[in-house]
Protein backbone atom coordinates (compact mmCIF):
# COMPACT_ATOMS: atom_id res chain seq x y z
CA UNK A 1 0.00 0.00 0.00
CA UNK A 2 1.54 3.04 -0.99
CA UNK A 3 2.37 5.37 2.09
CA UNK A 4 0.10 8.46 2.17
CA UNK A 5 2.67 10.29 3.80
CA UNK A 6 4.85 10.10 0.39
CA UNK A 7 0.89 10.91 -1.50
CA UNK A 8 1.17 14.12 0.74
CA UNK A 9 4.62 14.84 -0.07
CA UNK A 10 4.12 15.11 -3.98
CA UNK A 11 0.79 16.84 -3.26
CA UNK A 12 2.96 19.57 -1.52
CA UNK A 13 5.17 19.67 -4.70
CA UNK A 14 2.18 19.75 -7.24
CA UNK A 15 1.28 23.21 -5.00
CA UNK A 16 4.69 24.64 -5.40
CA UNK A 17 5.23 24.13 -1.36
CA UNK A 18 8.83 22.66 -1.39
CA UNK A 19 8.41 19.94 1.14
CA UNK A 20 12.30 19.94 2.92
CA UNK A 21 11.50 23.66 3.91
CA UNK A 22 14.15 25.87 1.16
CA UNK A 23 14.36 28.52 0.75
CA UNK A 24 13.98 29.57 4.17
CA UNK A 25 11.79 32.82 4.03
CA UNK A 26 11.06 33.41 7.48
CA UNK A 27 12.96 32.20 11.20
CA UNK A 28 11.57 32.32 14.51
CA UNK A 29 11.35 35.37 16.97
CA UNK A 30 10.88 33.26 19.92
CA UNK A 31 10.60 29.62 20.93
CA UNK A 32 7.91 27.09 22.03
CA UNK A 33 10.27 26.62 25.23
CA UNK A 34 10.17 30.73 25.95
CA UNK A 35 6.79 31.20 25.29
CA UNK A 36 5.23 28.43 27.66
CA UNK A 37 7.79 29.49 30.88
CA UNK A 38 7.32 33.16 30.42
CA UNK A 39 3.34 33.16 30.01
CA UNK A 40 2.04 29.63 31.14
CA UNK A 41 1.03 31.63 34.88
CA UNK A 42 -0.01 35.01 33.27
CA UNK A 43 -3.73 36.14 33.21
CA UNK A 44 -3.43 39.12 30.58
CA UNK A 45 -1.56 38.08 27.16
CA UNK A 46 -0.07 40.62 25.37
CA UNK A 47 -1.35 41.54 21.57
CA UNK A 48 2.33 40.69 20.02
CA UNK A 49 2.47 38.52 16.77
CA UNK A 50 5.26 35.56 17.29
CA UNK A 51 6.88 33.35 15.38
CA UNK A 52 7.39 29.97 16.56
CA UNK A 53 8.73 26.83 14.94
CA UNK A 54 8.46 23.48 15.64
CA UNK A 55 7.02 19.73 15.35
CA UNK A 56 3.21 19.06 14.81
CA UNK A 57 1.91 16.52 17.03
CA UNK A 58 -2.23 15.85 18.30
CA UNK A 59 -4.00 16.96 14.95
CA UNK A 60 -7.38 17.65 16.21
CA UNK A 61 -10.13 18.51 13.75
CA UNK A 62 -13.24 20.84 14.19
CA UNK A 63 -14.80 21.41 10.93
CA UNK A 64 -13.77 24.80 10.51
CA UNK A 65 -11.33 24.77 12.98
CA UNK A 66 -7.87 23.12 13.75
CA UNK A 67 -6.18 22.22 17.23
CA UNK A 68 -2.73 20.80 17.47
CA UNK A 69 0.22 20.66 19.45
CA UNK A 70 3.69 22.26 18.47
CA UNK A 71 6.25 20.14 19.79
CA UNK A 72 9.31 22.09 20.98
CA UNK A 73 12.72 21.23 22.75
CA UNK A 74 10.97 20.73 25.82
CA UNK A 75 7.53 22.37 25.76
CA UNK A 76 4.57 22.07 23.41
CA UNK A 77 2.02 24.77 23.42
CA UNK A 78 -1.47 24.39 21.16
CA UNK A 79 -2.09 26.21 17.80
CA UNK A 80 -5.56 27.09 16.40
CA UNK A 81 -6.09 27.65 12.99
CA UNK A 82 -9.54 28.93 11.35
CA UNK A 83 -10.20 28.23 7.84
CA UNK A 84 -12.22 31.73 7.17
CA UNK A 85 -8.82 33.15 7.98
CA UNK A 86 -6.40 30.81 6.49
CA UNK A 87 -8.55 29.77 3.55
CA UNK A 88 -6.45 27.39 0.99
CA UNK A 89 -3.87 27.33 3.42
CA UNK A 90 -6.19 25.69 6.12
CA UNK A 91 -7.13 23.30 3.39
CA UNK A 92 -3.76 22.65 2.97
CA UNK A 93 -2.72 21.77 6.66
CA UNK A 94 -5.91 19.47 6.77
CA UNK A 95 -5.54 17.55 4.14
CA UNK A 96 -1.38 17.43 3.74
CA UNK A 97 -0.03 17.94 6.94
CA UNK A 98 0.93 14.67 9.48
CA UNK A 99 1.70 14.43 13.05
CA UNK A 100 5.52 15.27 12.91
CA UNK A 101 5.45 17.54 9.79
CA UNK A 102 7.47 20.53 10.75
CA UNK A 103 5.99 23.69 10.12
CA UNK A 104 6.69 27.77 11.36
CA UNK A 105 3.25 29.30 12.77
CA UNK A 106 2.77 33.38 12.99
CA UNK A 107 0.05 34.42 15.28
CA UNK A 108 -1.10 36.01 18.87
CA UNK A 109 -1.16 34.03 22.53
CA UNK A 110 -4.84 33.30 23.50
CA UNK A 111 -6.60 31.03 26.35
CA UNK A 112 -9.30 28.96 25.53
CA UNK A 113 -12.07 28.12 27.57
CA UNK A 114 -10.03 25.41 29.35
CA UNK A 115 -7.59 28.41 29.80
CA UNK A 116 -4.93 26.37 27.82
CA UNK A 117 -2.36 28.52 26.65
CA UNK A 118 -2.44 28.70 22.81
CA UNK A 119 -1.09 30.79 19.64
CA UNK A 120 -3.83 31.53 16.92
CA UNK A 121 -2.36 31.26 13.88
CA UNK A 122 -2.80 34.21 11.24
CA UNK A 123 0.25 32.39 9.11
CA UNK A 124 2.14 29.44 8.83
CA UNK A 125 4.97 27.86 7.08
CA UNK A 126 6.33 24.42 5.80
CA UNK A 127 9.59 23.38 6.66
CA UNK A 128 9.67 19.50 6.58
CA UNK A 129 7.83 16.60 5.99
CA UNK A 130 7.33 13.80 7.66
CA UNK A 131 7.51 10.78 6.06
CA UNK A 132 7.22 7.26 8.09
CA UNK A 133 4.19 7.11 10.69
CA UNK A 134 4.73 8.06 14.37
CA UNK A 135 4.45 5.44 17.21
CA UNK A 136 0.85 4.40 18.19
CA UNK A 137 -0.31 7.70 20.27
CA UNK A 138 -1.47 5.85 23.92
CA UNK A 139 1.53 3.39 23.99
CA UNK A 140 4.05 5.00 22.14
CA UNK A 141 7.92 4.21 22.25
CA UNK A 142 8.52 1.80 24.66
CA UNK A 143 10.94 -1.08 23.15
CA UNK A 144 14.74 -0.41 24.19
CA UNK A 145 15.81 -1.82 21.27
CA UNK A 146 14.23 0.79 18.80
CA UNK A 147 14.58 3.56 21.55
CA UNK A 148 18.24 2.49 21.11
CA UNK A 149 18.42 2.46 17.74
CA UNK A 150 16.55 5.64 16.80
CA UNK A 151 16.73 7.91 19.68
CA UNK A 152 15.76 11.26 17.17
CA UNK A 153 12.27 9.28 17.65
CA UNK A 154 12.59 8.28 21.53
CA UNK A 155 13.80 12.05 21.92
CA UNK A 156 10.52 14.07 20.62
CA UNK A 157 7.77 10.90 21.65
CA UNK A 158 8.87 10.22 24.90
CA UNK A 159 9.95 13.72 26.51
CA UNK A 160 11.45 11.89 30.30
CA UNK A 161 14.22 10.76 27.58
CA UNK A 162 14.70 14.36 26.51
CA UNK A 163 14.90 15.75 29.90
CA UNK A 164 17.68 12.69 31.09
CA UNK A 165 19.86 14.74 28.33
CA UNK A 166 18.60 17.87 29.90
CA UNK A 167 19.84 17.17 33.01
CA UNK A 168 22.91 15.80 31.77
CA UNK A 169 24.18 19.10 30.05
CA UNK A 170 23.15 20.79 33.18
CA UNK A 171 25.53 18.59 35.17
CA UNK A 172 28.52 18.66 32.42
CA UNK A 173 27.88 22.58 32.22
CA UNK A 174 27.71 22.62 36.03
CA UNK A 175 30.84 20.49 36.58
CA UNK A 176 32.78 23.09 34.18
CA UNK A 177 31.82 26.34 36.32
CA UNK A 178 32.74 24.80 39.61
CA UNK A 179 36.01 23.80 38.23
CA UNK A 180 36.75 26.99 35.94
CA UNK A 181 35.79 29.44 39.22
CA UNK A 182 38.50 27.47 41.15
CA UNK A 183 41.16 28.35 38.95
CA UNK A 184 41.57 25.08 36.82
CA UNK A 185 42.40 24.96 33.41
CA UNK A 186 40.35 22.42 30.91
CA UNK A 187 42.47 21.05 28.27
CA UNK A 188 43.01 18.19 25.92
CA UNK A 189 44.99 14.94 25.21
CA UNK A 190 45.08 12.80 22.51
CA UNK A 191 42.12 10.07 22.30
CA UNK A 192 44.93 7.87 19.79
CA UNK A 193 47.48 6.41 22.26
CA UNK A 194 50.75 4.53 20.78
CA UNK A 195 50.27 2.96 25.12
CA UNK A 196 47.47 2.71 26.61
CA UNK A 197 48.10 3.81 30.07
CA UNK A 198 45.78 5.48 33.07
CA UNK A 199 43.47 2.99 34.08
CA UNK A 200 43.92 -1.30 34.50
CA UNK A 201 41.60 -1.92 31.39
CA UNK A 202 41.62 -3.67 28.15
CA UNK A 203 41.81 -1.06 25.23
CA UNK A 204 40.65 -1.04 22.16
CA UNK A 205 43.49 -1.28 19.16
CA UNK A 206 43.65 0.12 15.64
CA UNK A 207 46.42 1.14 12.99
CA UNK A 208 47.83 4.31 11.33
CA UNK A 209 48.45 3.70 7.93
CA UNK A 210 50.93 6.78 7.47
CA UNK A 211 52.71 6.30 10.50
CA UNK A 212 52.80 2.19 10.06
CA UNK A 213 51.96 1.39 13.97
CA UNK A 214 49.42 -0.20 16.09
CA UNK A 215 47.36 2.85 18.12
CA UNK A 216 45.00 2.60 21.18
CA UNK A 217 41.86 4.30 21.99
CA UNK A 218 42.51 5.92 25.25
CA UNK A 219 41.69 4.18 28.25
CA UNK A 220 42.10 7.27 30.66
CA UNK A 221 44.00 10.87 30.20
CA UNK A 222 45.67 11.00 33.09
CA UNK A 223 49.05 10.03 32.53
CA UNK A 224 48.94 13.01 29.89
CA UNK A 225 47.26 15.69 32.59
CA UNK A 226 49.76 14.83 35.30
CA UNK A 227 52.31 15.48 32.56
CA UNK A 228 51.34 19.12 32.31
CA UNK A 229 50.92 19.30 35.93
CA UNK A 230 55.26 18.30 35.53
CA UNK A 231 55.07 20.97 32.74
CA UNK A 232 54.09 23.35 35.44
CA UNK A 233 50.78 23.57 35.46
CA UNK A 234 49.19 23.68 38.79
CA UNK A 235 44.93 22.73 38.20
CA UNK A 236 44.43 20.89 34.96
CA UNK A 237 41.20 18.85 34.05
CA UNK A 238 39.73 17.31 31.15
CA UNK A 239 36.06 16.37 30.49
CA UNK A 240 35.70 13.79 27.55
CA UNK A 241 35.51 10.77 26.27
CA UNK A 242 37.38 7.57 27.04
CA UNK A 243 37.20 3.73 25.35
CA UNK A 244 37.48 0.47 27.25
CA UNK A 245 37.01 -2.82 25.44
CA UNK A 246 34.38 -4.62 27.84
CA UNK A 247 31.24 -5.90 28.30
CA UNK A 248 27.81 -3.69 27.70
CA UNK A 249 25.62 -3.72 30.91
CA UNK A 250 23.09 -1.47 32.53
CA UNK A 251 26.11 0.19 34.02
CA UNK A 252 29.21 -0.29 31.84
CA UNK A 253 29.21 0.82 27.89
CA UNK A 254 32.62 0.83 25.59
CA UNK A 255 32.68 4.46 24.91
CA UNK A 256 31.94 6.43 28.14
CA UNK A 257 32.43 10.03 29.73
CA UNK A 258 34.62 11.32 32.60
CA UNK A 259 35.86 14.04 34.14
CA UNK A 260 39.59 13.68 35.31
CA UNK A 261 41.37 16.57 36.85
CA UNK A 262 44.39 17.28 38.39
CA UNK A 263 45.98 19.24 41.47
CA UNK A 264 49.96 20.59 42.05
CA UNK A 265 50.42 20.97 45.90
CA UNK A 266 47.38 18.76 46.81
CA UNK A 267 46.78 15.17 47.64
CA UNK A 268 43.87 12.62 48.73
CA UNK A 269 42.44 14.87 51.74
CA UNK A 270 41.75 17.90 49.36
CA UNK A 271 39.93 15.40 46.29
CA UNK A 272 37.99 14.27 49.21
CA UNK A 273 37.00 17.96 49.85
CA UNK A 274 36.58 18.83 46.38
CA UNK A 275 34.85 15.63 45.24
CA UNK A 276 32.17 16.34 48.16
CA UNK A 277 31.69 20.14 47.65
CA UNK A 278 31.23 19.63 44.17
CA UNK A 279 28.89 16.85 44.29
CA UNK A 280 26.67 18.20 47.14
CA UNK A 281 26.18 21.57 45.34
CA UNK A 282 25.54 19.97 42.31
CA UNK A 283 22.46 17.84 43.47
CA UNK A 284 21.42 20.95 45.97
CA UNK A 285 21.44 23.17 42.12
CA UNK A 286 19.59 20.70 40.32
CA UNK A 287 16.87 19.93 43.27
CA UNK A 288 16.95 22.43 45.84
CA UNK A 289 17.66 19.49 48.17
CA UNK A 290 20.49 17.47 49.05
CA UNK A 291 18.34 14.29 49.63
CA UNK A 292 17.07 12.77 46.49
CA UNK A 293 15.21 9.35 45.54
CA UNK A 294 16.60 6.60 43.30
CA UNK A 295 15.09 3.53 42.14
CA UNK A 296 13.10 3.09 45.60
CA UNK A 297 16.46 4.37 48.06
CA UNK A 298 17.08 7.74 49.75
CA UNK A 299 20.40 9.11 49.13
CA UNK A 300 21.22 11.96 51.61
CA UNK A 301 24.59 14.35 49.77
CA UNK A 302 25.14 16.22 52.64
CA UNK A 303 28.29 16.42 53.60
CA UNK A 304 30.62 15.11 54.93
CA UNK A 305 30.37 11.28 53.43
CA UNK A 306 30.58 8.46 55.12
CA UNK A 307 34.17 7.00 55.19
CA UNK A 308 35.13 2.96 55.32
CA UNK A 309 38.08 0.98 55.21
CA UNK A 310 38.87 -1.57 51.95
CA UNK A 311 40.49 -4.10 54.11
CA UNK A 312 38.54 -3.31 57.27
CA UNK A 313 35.58 -4.11 55.25
CA UNK A 314 36.66 -7.18 53.98
CA UNK A 315 37.89 -8.35 57.19
CA UNK A 316 34.10 -8.30 58.40
CA UNK A 317 32.59 -10.26 55.53
CA UNK A 318 35.52 -12.73 56.63
CA UNK A 319 38.39 -12.10 53.67
CA UNK A 320 41.51 -11.48 55.61
CA UNK A 321 43.64 -9.87 52.76
CA UNK A 322 47.01 -9.89 54.33
CA UNK A 323 46.52 -13.86 54.30
CA UNK A 324 45.41 -14.04 50.43
CA UNK A 325 48.64 -12.30 49.93
CA UNK A 326 50.49 -15.06 52.20
CA UNK A 327 48.86 -18.21 52.21
CA UNK A 328 47.82 -19.49 48.49
CA UNK A 329 45.69 -22.33 49.70
CA UNK A 330 43.75 -19.57 51.22
CA UNK A 331 43.45 -17.44 48.37
CA UNK A 332 42.74 -20.62 46.42
CA UNK A 333 39.67 -21.20 49.27
CA UNK A 334 38.32 -17.55 49.13
CA UNK A 335 38.02 -17.30 44.99
CA UNK A 336 36.45 -20.63 45.04
CA UNK A 337 33.60 -19.49 47.44
CA UNK A 338 33.10 -16.37 45.46
CA UNK A 339 33.33 -18.65 42.47
CA UNK A 340 36.24 -15.96 41.03
CA UNK A 341 38.08 -17.64 38.34
CA UNK A 342 41.66 -15.70 37.50
CA UNK A 343 43.10 -16.28 40.89
CA UNK A 344 45.54 -13.56 40.59
CA UNK A 345 45.79 -12.21 44.62
CA UNK A 346 45.21 -8.44 42.59
CA UNK A 347 42.13 -10.27 40.56
CA UNK A 348 40.75 -11.66 43.72
CA UNK A 349 41.05 -8.95 46.28
CA UNK A 350 38.93 -6.34 43.83
CA UNK A 351 36.09 -9.54 43.20
CA UNK A 352 35.80 -9.96 46.94
CA UNK A 353 35.00 -6.33 47.55
CA UNK A 354 32.96 -6.03 44.50
CA UNK A 355 30.62 -9.33 45.71
CA UNK A 356 31.10 -8.67 49.05
CA UNK A 357 30.98 -4.72 49.98
CA UNK A 358 29.86 -2.93 47.12
CA UNK A 359 25.92 -4.13 47.18
CA UNK A 360 26.06 -2.20 51.00
CA UNK A 361 27.71 0.98 49.93
CA UNK A 362 24.02 3.50 49.13
CA UNK A 363 24.47 6.90 50.48
CA UNK A 364 27.50 8.57 49.01
CA UNK A 365 30.56 6.74 50.56
CA UNK A 366 34.60 7.40 50.50
CA UNK A 367 36.19 3.89 50.44
CA UNK A 368 39.75 4.12 51.90
CA UNK A 369 42.86 2.20 51.82
CA UNK A 370 43.18 0.53 48.61
CA UNK A 371 45.56 -2.25 48.37
CA UNK A 372 48.88 -1.58 46.23
CA UNK A 373 47.95 -4.80 44.22
CA UNK A 374 45.28 -2.90 42.38
CA UNK A 375 46.48 0.47 42.39
CA UNK A 376 49.59 1.09 40.35
CA UNK A 377 49.49 4.85 40.20
CA UNK A 378 48.88 6.17 43.78
CA UNK A 379 51.43 6.87 46.98
CA UNK A 380 51.42 4.37 49.53
CA UNK A 381 50.59 5.19 52.59
CA UNK A 382 53.75 6.05 54.85
CA UNK A 383 52.59 3.82 57.52
CA UNK A 384 51.84 0.45 55.98
CA UNK A 385 53.39 0.71 51.65
CA UNK A 386 51.03 -2.57 50.95
CA UNK A 387 48.08 -0.10 50.75
CA UNK A 388 47.76 3.43 49.15
CA UNK A 389 46.29 6.65 49.05
CA UNK A 390 43.36 6.69 47.34
CA UNK A 391 39.74 6.66 47.19
CA UNK A 392 36.74 5.09 45.76
CA UNK A 393 33.56 7.45 46.15
CA UNK A 394 30.46 4.85 45.80
CA UNK A 395 26.78 5.85 45.45
CA UNK A 396 23.70 3.49 45.18
CA UNK A 397 26.19 0.86 44.88
CA UNK A 398 27.88 2.43 41.51
CA UNK A 399 31.75 3.76 41.44
CA UNK A 400 31.03 7.21 40.38
CA UNK A 401 34.63 8.70 41.43
CA UNK A 402 38.25 7.37 42.01
CA UNK A 403 41.37 9.88 43.33
CA UNK A 404 44.82 9.32 44.43
CA UNK A 405 47.90 10.93 45.78
CA UNK A 406 49.92 10.89 42.87
CA UNK A 407 52.52 8.35 43.09
CA UNK A 408 55.50 11.09 41.66
CA UNK A 409 58.95 9.10 42.74
CA UNK A 410 59.91 7.48 39.45
CA UNK A 411 61.71 4.81 40.51
CA UNK A 412 58.63 3.24 42.65
CA UNK A 413 56.66 3.97 39.54
CA UNK A 414 59.17 1.96 37.23
CA UNK A 415 58.63 -0.56 39.51
CA UNK A 416 54.95 -0.82 39.49
CA UNK A 417 54.71 -0.69 35.58
CA UNK A 418 57.11 -3.41 35.89
CA UNK A 419 54.83 -5.58 38.33
CA UNK A 420 51.89 -4.81 35.89
CA UNK A 421 54.29 -6.10 33.02
CA UNK A 422 54.84 -8.86 34.82
CA UNK A 423 50.84 -9.81 35.21
CA UNK A 424 50.17 -8.76 31.37
CA UNK A 425 52.92 -12.04 30.81
CA UNK A 426 50.60 -13.73 32.54
CA UNK A 427 47.43 -13.36 30.57
CA UNK A 428 46.29 -10.17 32.59
CA UNK A 429 44.97 -8.21 29.56
CA UNK A 430 43.77 -5.44 32.02
CA UNK A 431 47.00 -4.86 33.83
CA UNK A 432 48.88 -1.72 33.15
CA UNK A 433 51.52 -1.49 30.18
CA UNK A 434 55.17 0.16 30.82
CA UNK A 435 55.65 4.04 30.13
CA UNK A 436 58.99 4.88 29.27
CA UNK A 437 58.24 8.35 28.60
CA UNK A 438 55.92 8.88 31.97
CA UNK A 439 58.71 7.76 34.01
CA UNK A 440 60.98 9.99 32.71
CA UNK A 441 58.39 12.62 32.74
CA UNK A 442 58.32 12.51 36.49
CA UNK A 443 62.40 12.55 36.49
CA UNK A 444 61.67 16.09 35.56
CA UNK A 445 59.59 16.31 39.19
CA UNK A 446 56.01 15.72 39.73
CA UNK A 447 54.93 17.78 42.74
CA UNK A 448 52.68 16.28 45.23
CA UNK A 449 49.87 16.30 43.09
CA UNK A 450 45.69 14.78 43.94
CA UNK A 451 43.98 13.73 41.24
CA UNK A 452 40.30 12.80 40.37
CA UNK A 453 38.49 10.94 37.89
CA UNK A 454 34.84 11.44 37.88
CA UNK A 455 32.30 8.88 35.84
CA UNK A 456 29.82 11.38 34.25
CA UNK A 457 27.19 8.52 33.11
CA UNK A 458 26.84 6.92 36.04
CA UNK A 459 26.02 10.51 38.02
CA UNK A 460 23.55 11.22 35.46
CA UNK A 461 21.92 7.59 35.98
CA UNK A 462 21.55 8.72 39.48
CA UNK A 463 20.61 12.20 38.98
CA UNK A 464 17.46 11.38 36.55
CA UNK A 465 16.71 7.96 38.50
CA UNK A 466 17.81 5.72 35.18
CA UNK A 467 18.40 1.87 36.05
CA UNK A 468 20.69 1.65 32.84
CA UNK A 469 23.53 3.89 31.20
CA UNK A 470 21.71 3.28 27.89
CA UNK A 471 19.11 5.72 28.94
CA UNK A 472 21.58 8.61 29.57
CA UNK A 473 24.29 7.82 26.86
CA UNK A 474 22.40 9.31 23.57
CA UNK A 475 23.33 6.84 21.17
CA UNK A 476 24.39 3.96 23.19
CA UNK A 477 26.84 0.71 21.63
CA UNK A 478 24.41 -1.80 19.89
CA UNK A 479 24.87 -4.83 18.00
CA UNK A 480 24.50 -4.59 14.00
CA UNK A 481 20.91 -4.71 13.32
CA UNK A 482 20.55 -7.97 11.42
CA UNK A 483 17.75 -8.15 8.76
Amino acid sequence: MENYREKHLESLKNLNINPFGYPLKIRPNTSVDQLKNKYKDVSELPSDNYIVGGRVLNTRHHGKSIFADLLGQEEKIQIYLKKDELNEKFDIFKDLIDNGDWIIVEGYLFRTKTNELTIHVKNYHFLSKCLLELPEKWHGLKNPEIRYRQRYLDLFINPQVKHNFLVRNKIIKFMRSFLDNLGFIEVETPMLNIIPTGALAKPFKTFHNALGVEMFLRIAPELYLKRLIVGNFEKVYELGKVFRNEGISTRHNPEFTILELYKAFADLSDMIDLTEKMISEMVKSLFNTTVIEYQGKTLDFNTPFKRISFPEELYKKGVDIEKIRKDKDYLEKIAKELHITNKVISHVIDKAFDELVKPELINPTFVLDYPVEISPLAISKFDNPMYVERFELFVANFEIANAFSELNDPFEQEKRFLQQRELKETGEEEAHEYDEDYINALKYGLPPTGGLGFGIDRIVMIMTNQNSIREVILFPAMLPKHE
